[in-house]
């Protein structure tokens, strides 16, 4: 293939940002970095792959940097201290470059290559959401999860999203010049739908799988995580309905 041809067929494919939340996964970062990067090139025109490091006590941050000396594309966006997943989230959206900006748990219970489901909807919306079609996760996690997502669906209104906390999301990033997103913790999903479904963004939905988590250790059920995303929910519902975001 000519040289020309090459450029032109890459230039019609999206510029992607990957990015993954990560706190202690060691065992992790390093495979989902690589996995994802070899992933972007066979789907992407640009693409980039941001771990953000929220406060890790390990080498999660130190996996990354050494991948980054072999792949510049690839590097690491490192918290002092441990902020939470929304805040997490943010940093990536902020630190992302491209045009459309992928994220997904460094916990490896996704499977980067599944970005193509996305792919065919972009076009014609402005956020593709996966769904998990069988959550792979302990009975009494997938409790507390329907009863988290009743509760959110009850009090934002946010009917028709099968999945509202699924970590497998691309965004166009002019969205983010409409809103800004403030919440640090677990209510960061709801925040990103509520307020773009609120200006009129279209979201597409599409099923994923859902694996295991490998190695690690998860840190959503934690009664620490779970108080502050209660009180961060009913304050966002407060606020919300003031602004109109019902």
């Amino acid at each position: 293939m000519a040289k020309g041809t090459v450029r032109r067929a890459a230039a019609r494919r999206p510029s992607i940002s990957a990015f993954f939340p990560a706190y202690n996964e060691e065992a992790n970062i390093g495979e989902l970095c690589l996995k994802t990067a070899k992933v972007l090139r066979a789907v992407a025109g640009e693409w980039e792959v941001i771990a953000v490091d929220d406060g890790s006590r390990d080498r999660t941050a130190a996996v990354v940097t050494a991948l980054h000396r072999r792949e510049r594309r690839i590097r690491v966006v490192s918290h002092p201290s441990n902020r939470g997943y929304g805040a997490a989230v943010r940093t990536g959206f902020d630190a992302a470059r491209l045009d459309w900006i992928f994220f997904t748990d460094g916990d490896g219970q996704f499977d980067v290559a599944e970005i193509d489901r996305l792919l065919p909807l972009m076009e014609s919306n402005d956020l593709v959401v996966g769904f998990r079609i069988k959550r792979a996760d302990p009975l009494q996690r997938r409790l507390n999860a329907w009863a988290w997502g009743s509760l959110v669906r009850f009090l934002f209104g946010l009917k028709g999203v099968r999945d509202i906390d699924c970590a497998f999301k691309i965004v166009r990033r002019s969205v983010f010049d409409t809103f800004r997103l403030e919440t640090n913790g677990a209510m960061i999903s709801t925040e990103l739908l509520v307020k773009a479904r609120k200006n009129g963004f279209r979201i597409a939905e599409v099923g994923v799988d859902h694996y295991p988590r490998r190695a690690g250790v998860q840190s959503g059920a934690k009664l620490r995580v779970i108080a502050r995303a209660f009180r961060e929910l009913f304050r966002c519902w407060f606020r919300w309905r003031r602004l109109g975001y019902r």
